[in-house]
């Protein structure tokens, strides 16, 4: 593997959190409290694609795991985890964003994800060692 896959597993990990994180919460502002999800279904008061949403989205976290896993193969754990701080940007762009969250801009916290971009962009612009000492047997 190489650093470039390693940067791409790293970004698939973001990406597939980040849309865990949106249809999250796009699906719990329609379900109702998860302690009342058996009598809500019994009832018939369950909105079926915001429940198959939630469940997609834990799948999305799985495979976000096994992407970051992936990434850690090839990345200094310093660069890799920068690269998670993307997420945070994201999420927050996409719900401000998108009118289906109903999300609201605000300085404070475009400054905040500006300083986050900053931050990464900062500790990814280094070049990094040509090798990665390993464990080998």
């Amino acid at each position: 593997m190489s650093r470039a896959k390693g940067f791409a597993f790293a970004l698939g990990s973001v990406a597939l959190v980040s849309g865990a994180q949106l249809g999250m919460r796009w699906s719990m502002t329609r379900l109702p409290a998860p302690d009342q999800w058996l009598s809500a279904l019994s009832a018939g008061n369950v909105d079926l694609a915001a429940l198959a949403l939630v469940i997609a989205a834990i799948g999305a976290y799985a495979l976000s795991m096994l992407c970051w896993l992936l990434a850690l193969r090839d990345l200094p754990l310093g660069r890799a985890y920068s690269l998670l701080s993307i997420s945070y940007a994201l999420v927050y762009l996409l719900a401000a964003s998108l009118p289906l969250f109903n999300e609201p801009f605000t300085l404070s916290k475009s400054l905040g994800v500006a300083l986050v971009i900053l931050g990464v962009i900062t500790i990814n612009s280094r070049s990094a060692p040509a090798t990665s000492p390993r464990n080998t047997p």
